[in-house]
C-alpha cells in the first residue's frame, strides 16, 4: 500500500540535534529592569516608563485588594485578589472603560444599565475575560473556594499613582475619600 517507511515522506520525524533545544534567553522571565526574577516580582506601580511583566505570574501572586501594576496618562493596568465570598463592590466608571481578566478562580459577574437593575450575569472562570462599558454598574463576586485572582485594565486610569489597596475596606475608604476631594 505504502512504498515509504511513513505515510507521509515529507514529514518524516528527524531528531533534532541537542543545541536546538537550549531555551532561548529571551524566554527567560524578567523584572522591569531586565534582570531575570526569581520567585517572587516587586508589584508596585512602575508608572509611565517602558514596562514588560508576565503578567499571569503578577496577578497569581498578589494577594492585595488592588495594586496598581503601571499607570499611564491614557491606561492603568492593576492585579487584584478578592478572598472567597467577597466581591469588588457594586460599582460604575461614568468615563471609563474597563477590561477585566480572570487568571485563577471562578465567579459571577454582573452588569446593567441602573444599580437596581443589573440584567446581565454571567459565571466566570481562568482565562475569561470581562469588557465593562462605561457608565455601566458593575460587580465581580467571588464564587469559588479559594482567592479570585485577576487583572484589570481602565482606559483613562481610575486610580491614583502607587495605588496599593490591602484590603476590600481599606479600598472603599480610600474611595470615600477621594470623592470627597472632588466635591
Amino acid at each position: 500500500m505504502y512504498y515509504y517507511r511513513y505515510p507521509y515522506p515529507q514529514y518524516v520525524p528527524v531528531p533534532m540535534p541537542y543545541y536546538e533545544r537550549q531555551p532561548a534567553p529571551w524566554n527567560i522571565p524578567t523584572q522591569h529592569d531586565g534582570r531575570p526574577y526569581k520567585g517572587t516580582m516587586d508589584l508596585k506601580d512602575y508608572g509611565s516608563q517602558p514596562y514588560v511583566i508576565n503578567i499571569e505570574d503578577a496577578a497569581k501572586q498578589n494577594n492585595t485588594f488592588r495594586t496598581a501594576l503601571w499607570t499611564g496618562k491614557n491606561l492603568q493596568v492593576t492585579v487584584m485578589s478578592i478572598g472567597v465570598g467577597e466581591d469588588i463592590g457594586l460599582e460604575i466608571h461614568p468615563d471609563v472603560d474597563q477590561f477585566l481578566r480572570i487568571e485563577e478562580g471562578q465567579g459571577m459577574v454582573q452588569m446593567g444599565e441602573r444599580k437596581d437593575n443589573l440584567t446581565f450575569q454571567r459565571r466566570v472562570y481562568d482565562d475569561y475575560a470581562i469588557m465593562v462599558p462605561a457608565g455601566v454598574w458593575h460587580n465581580l463576586t467571588n464564587t469559588g473556594n479559594k482567592p479570585l485572582k485577576l487583572y484589570t485594565i481602565y482606559a483613562p486610569p481610575e486610580h491614583p499613582f502607587g495605588t496599593i489597596h490591602r484590603t476590600k475596606a481599606e479600598a472603599m475608604a480610600s474611595e470615600k475619600h477621594h470623592d470627597n476631594d472632588h466635591f
